[in-house]
């Protein structure tokens, strides 16, 4: 399917979902004042030939009233909220038509570099569609060496801009996580493999911060407990480390306490530490002292005393 047309499908389920309800007319007054629309409005036949492939394809049914203003809004809208990958892709897309109608400001905008691992995510997609084993040469950034792998993909995560493969090693039968930006010459193999009804992608992250999610028999989810400056408080309340694994229990003019219920990885003491001096770990005691060595470690790094 042309991306012209994906696009104009996303213009018009953003345009009726923060509308809320929106009338036909009101529609296209904002239809023409996009770029896509070279100043034509949209018929009402083509209109309606747009929700039928807009439920087909999103699986979001466009309403009307039926009365009054006959308004239309988004019958099932709690499938936008939610956060899967047809909101992602609705974002995405969505984010993409606004920058391409923004080219007179492109100087003005300024966009993060994202790596160029999506070269081998259709292979990785079409390996998991079809429960093909791919090979690929992987390089260790803490060993600066290659080694080839042989991995059974299971799913796939995006986490601050970067796609990792979750998978099992045919040479430890053990799942690994892999980041795609530090894969080489990746190929779909011959080989199919029975994929496990019980393997859950959601589950496997559920109480983890990031993509490390540690050793899942020695590792397991605890009550950490952080103290957070007021200012700080805003952002984190905000932007909370993962979402239903967080909450508030105590709230004051200088500081927050709050309780993340997470597993103690190396990705969540990195977000901790990122936090600076207005994040305190309080418990348990044993991830304290972790971050606690952490600091006094890079304090020796700047030739201060313990």
């Amino acid at each position: 399917m042309a991306t012209n047309i994906v696009n104009k499908y996303v213009w018009l389920v953003d345009t009726i979902y923060k509308a809320g309800k929106i009338s036909f007319e009101e529609i296209n007054r904002r239809w023409v004042e996009n770029d896509m629309s070279n100043g034509v409005e949209i018929p009402k036949r083509t209109f309606h030939k747009w929700r039928i492939a807009i439920e087909d394809l999103f699986g979001l049914i466009i309403e009307n009233e039926n009365c009054g203003a006959y308004r239309y809004y988004i019958y099932n809208e709690e499938e936008v909220r939610q956060k899967g990958i047809r909101s992602w892709l609705l974002d995405t897309i969505g984010t993409s038509n606004l920058l391409a109608n923004s080219i007179s400001i492109k100087d003005r905008i300024i966009i993060e570099h994202v790596s160029s691992d999506n070269l081998y995510l259709e292979t990785i997609i079409n390996a998991i569609k079809t429960n093909h084993v791919v090979h690929f040469t992987y390089h260790n950034y803490w060993y600066d060496e290659y080694h080839d792998h042989n991995v059974q993909p299971y799913c796939l995560k995006m986490f601050r801009r970067r796609w990792y493969l979750v998978g099992r090693s045919l040479s430890v039968d053990k799942l690994l996580v892999y980041s795609l930006d530090r894969m080489k010459r990746i190929e779909k193999t011959d080989q199919t493999f029975v994929f496990p009804q019980d393997f859950s992608a959601e589950d496997f992250f559920k109480d983890c911060f990031g993509v490390i999610v540690g050793d899942s028999d020695n590792q397991q989810p605890v009550h950490i407990i952080i103290k957070v400056g007021v200012h700080q408080a805003n952002y984190i309340r905000a932007l909370p480390f993962k979402e239903g694994h967080q909450t508030e229990v105590e709230r004051n003019d200088e500081y927050s306490i709050f309780d993340l219920y997470l597993r103690p990885t190396f990705d969540l003491e990195q977000e901790i530490l990122w936090n600076g001096e207005e994040v305190e770990v309080l418990a348990p005691k044993e991830f304290r002292e972790r971050i606690a060595e952490r600091i006094d470690l890079m304090g020796k790094n700047y030739g201060l005393k313990s």
